[in-house]
């Protein structure tokens, strides 16, 4: 026996693993732990959230930027239950988390004690790949690093259990016997390469395509050189899904854009002409923007096998890591000698920056939300880290925001969670606190969670080496997304009781933290309030009085399907919907022309 508690001995075993930061929120559940963590001094950062939701999105974040396992703390019950969004955030876009939560003593259990919950059936499915309730002290040292090495090697979330008589039970040196199971601190990521006969299979896919498109998605993140070069190789096409939009240049005339609902024109002809599909790294589910079924040979590159033919039926798939099995293709294909194709794809290239450039120039009561993040576009800092929340605001981002190459930029991808962008940005921030962090938000996100964690940024700024963090606020005084799919998907007017939002001072309330506000409603003061934010000595919220009637089209041809609709469920809002219906049409002519 020793003098350690077994809470002493979680912070230790922490920083084993290399875990520097925590993030979470007290209660008596986890008092132990957090008492470890204050008698480390520092050893373990810990970083307070509003709520308990949004500590695990910071958690999420953290793993998004950084690449390493994200770590987030709660109490039992209520707070456990409030992790779930996040954790889910983090199964779905498939990053290690693991979360630390307190539970009431083992002597409580099952006895309907307060704030005890099941946490193991709360969590079995978020984390189906590991959760375990630590019953003993000599069990926690392998539970612990289990749950890390699992998160790790799964890219999931994991859940350790800790009761709290567990947390403050004095720590055992574990000695060799039956029933007790030592273990370490260490995890080191495979090198995955298929088979060479499935190479070699999939270079004879490649090869016999005349019109080959790549869908590259996160698991390219390490991998973009490679692919440009296949690429080239091959006369190919490339269009991103949502969360592989920061890890290609797209700046290169092939290089299509984001595909899906949100997409953009050319990756809809891209993906809608092709003959032959590469998808690297991408589980992306907006299966009806896929090539019609038929149509296209497919080959699939994904380090989880269970990606494979998720999407999309294919020839061939490639269990194995992006960058080593691009390159072995690269030596295996030949090399397309008919760059008619490539012509064609270049040609929507073009066509599609003449549609958003037009796009962002018509005139918005009072702002075109697309001018807004146009605006944007050359004035974000090479250095720059970007989270974007949930709404209207992604269609934009993915429209008109061109990263500069080596930003990375992060959103709830797969479960599109509102709420997720200043808790992101607070941990971009610190994991890089010399870098400028840039949120795009909307009003309905900003209500949602980001309006509170702004306390949380005017407490930790002033420790910053670079003080920038930009909070863009599109307010529109709408949940223009759900308005906008309501009319598309349901063929049913805005509901106002729904989708209005009440109206909120974001750039006063920023003033009332000590941070600076900026109110925007004049087209020729866009420019002008990003540079200042972007410059500025202090966090900075801009606030964009945008127009909710800018119509959220989908590219052609599945916009086109959804004109009528649209039209009609306009048309039943009378006046209210006169304008947005007007603009709708503008927007379909764009398409068309």
């Amino acid at each position: 026996m020793t003098d350690r508690t077994v809470s002493d001995q979680m912070v230790e075993r922490l920083r084993e693993w290399g875990v520097r930061r925590i993030f979470g929120y007290s209660g008596d559940g986890i008092n132990g732990f957090l008492k470890a963590l204050q008698d480390a001094d520092g050893a373990i950062e810990f970083v307070q959230a509003r709520h308990e939701e949004n500590a695990a999105f910071m958690a999420v974040g953290h793993a998004k930027y950084t690449g390493t396992v994200g770590v987030v703390t709660s109490t039992q019950g209520p707070g456990a239950i409030h992790l779930l969004n996040g954790l889910y955030d983090a199964k779905l876009d498939g990053v290690p988390v693991v979360a630390i939560v307190g539970q009431q003593s083992r002597s409580a259990l099952g006895a309907g004690y307060m704030q005890e919950v099941n946490l193991l059936q709360l969590f079995s499915d978020v984390a189906a790949q590991y959760a375990q309730l630590v019953s003993t002290p000599e069990q926690l040292p392998s539970v612990l690093d289990r749950a890390i090495r699992t998160a790790l090697a799964t890219r999931s979330p994991t859940v350790v259990i800790v009761p709290h008589d567990i947390q403050k039970a004095a720590a055992v040196e574990l000695e060799a016997s039956h029933g007790i199971v030592a273990t370490a601190a260490e995890y080191t990521a495979p090198v995955v390469v298929p088979q060479a006969a499935d190479l070699r299979a999939a270079a004879a896919v490649l090869t016999s395509g005349s019109k080959v498109a790549f869908l590259v998605g996160q698991g390219a993140r390490s991998a973009s050189a490679e692919v440009l070069a296949l690429a080239e190789k091959l006369g190919a096409g490339v269009a991103t899904s949502l969360l592989g939009k920061p890890w290609l240049d797209e700046t290169l005339p092939f290089v299509v854009g984001t595909m899906g609902h949100l997409g953009t024109t050319a990756s809809a002809f891209l993906l809608g002409e092709c003959d032959t599909l590469l998808l690297v790294g991408t589980n992306d589910p907006w299966t009806e923007f896929y090539p019609p079924l038929g149509q296209a040979r497919a080959v699939q590159i994904d380090l989880d096998g269970r990606s494979l033919g998720n999407r999309f039926p294919i020839e061939v798939g490639l269990v194995g890591d992006a960058a080593r099995t691009l390159s072995a293709l690269l030596d295996l294909v030949e090399e397309q000698q008919d760059r008619g194709w490539r012509k064609q794809v270049e040609a929507q290239v073009r066509r599609w920056e003449e549609i958003a450039q037009r796009r962002a120039k018509v005139p918005g009561e009072p702002l075109n939300p697309e001018l807004v993040l146009r605006e944007l576009t050359g004035r974000l800092p090479d250095s720059a880290q970007v989270a974007v929340d949930v709404g209207s605001v992604v269609y934009w981002y993915a429209r008109q925001l061109r990263l500069p190459l080596g930003v990375p930029a992060h959103l709830s991808g797969t479960l599109a969670s509102m709420g997720c962008g200043v808790p992101y940005g607070i941990a971009a921030k610190l994991a890089a606190a010399d870098r400028p962090v840039v949120v795009l938000a909307g009003d309905g996100a900003m209500q949602m969670t980001g309006v509170a964690e702004l306390i949380t940024v005017a407490r930790l700024w002033p420790g910053w080496a670079d003080p920038r963090f930009v909070v863009c606020v599109l307010n529109n005084g709408d949940l223009a997304e759900v308005s906008w799919e309501q009319r598309e998907m349901e063929g049913a007017p805005r509901f106002p009781p729904s989708q209005a939002l009440p109206d909120f001072p974001f750039a006063r309330y920023a003033d009332l933290l000590g941070m600076t506000g900026i109110r925007v409603q004049r087209s020729e003061d866009i420019g002008p309030a990003w540079d200042a934010a972007l410059t500025a000595d202090r966090p900075v919220v801009l606030e964009f009085l945008t127009d909710p009637s800018i119509p959220l089209l989908p590219p052609f041809p599945a916009g086109k399907e959804k004109l009528e609709q649209m039209r009609s469920s306009l048309a039943q809002e009378g006046a209210d919907g006169e304008r947005a219906r007007r603009l709708l049409d503008e927007y379909a002519r764009h398409e068309e022309s």
